[in-house]
């Protein structure tokens, strides 16, 4: 098989340099006073990142905010992985009626924009009690209409059908069908859903600010409070943007092989 050469190389090269640059710009400022923005510009850090990440700590609720995102971030993203790849299973391999229907369905509402809903779905909150809680952020959550078509095209394909049929001979019940056969098959895509869901719950903003209150946040809402004042000191907002990035940096190099994997048995069935 012929190389890639330089220039694929140099193109590649570009491109992680130019996706790396905004988080270490952010470092950049971080690591210096709010001096940085308005003195000569250098792209070598300074040393009070550790200081002002101090700062942080102390400005905003930040250990309760962390705590919160990582319970609200990690239960969607595991309940919607495991519904998702459920339901997934069930529209790709499993013959219902109303089954195209539905599916239509769930598709459809990928277009409803999310900000239509704000108004009712706070209205049921509070009748349920959860207005200020993490269970009003969890809940609607649990389940993504992106999630249950994603897998489903996942499956379609990565699941050949006389298996599911050998399973059912064999006399492995639905439930054993899906555990044994589906699951992991499904593992490549799970592991991008999980990153992709893990990374829209942790960086979700409008919907925690309206349902949750000031002290029961998750890390976007407390991040906001460092810069609602009259004067924004950039290198304490940066610090903490940082801070905030570094979870969902982890989650991604945990399931980075997974995604890979997942890429390159895509690209082999192309």
């Amino acid at each position: 098989m012929k190389r890639p050469s330089f220039v694929v190389y140099g193109v590649l090269a570009a491109f992680v340099l130019g996706s790396a640059f905004p988080f270490y710009w952010s470092y950049l400022v971080a690591s210096r006073d709010n001096s940085v923005l308005t003195g000569d510009f250098t792209l070598i850090p300074g040393g009070n990142f550790f200081s002002n990440a101090a700062r942080v700590i102390d400005t905003i609720p930040f250990w309760k905010a962390l705590g919160n995102s990582f319970i609200v971030s990690g239960t969607v993203t595991l309940s919607v992985v495991l519904l998702s790849t459920l339901a997934g299973f069930a529209f790709a391999k499993l013959r219902f009626r109303g089954r195209g229907l539905m599916f239509l369905f769930v598709v459809a509402t990928l277009a409803v924009p999310t900000q239509l809903g704000i108004i009712p779905l706070y209205m049921a909150m509070a009748e349920f009690g959860w207005a200020g809680e993490l269970e009003a952020v969890i809940v609607p959550n649990l389940v993504t209409a992106f999630g249950v078509f994603w897998m489903r095209q996942y499956l379609v394909d990565a699941i050949p059908d006389e298996l599911v049929e050998a399973a059912r001979m064999d006399g492995c019940s639905l439930w054993r069908t899906f555990w044994h056969v589906a699951l992991p098959a499904a593992r490549p895509a799970a592991a991008m859903l999980g990153v992709f869901t893990f990374m829209q719950s942790w960086n979700d903003f409008l919907w925690p600010l309206v349902v949750l209150n000031a002290d029961n946040p998750t890390m976007q809402v407390a991040l906001e409070k460092l810069q609602s004042g009259y004067y924004v000191d950039y290198s304490l907002v940066l610090a903490g943007t940082t801070l905030a990035t570094v979870p969902v940096l982890i989650v991604f190099i945990v399931l980075g092989r997974q995604i890979v994997a997942g890429v390159m048995q895509g690209a082999v069935k192309g």
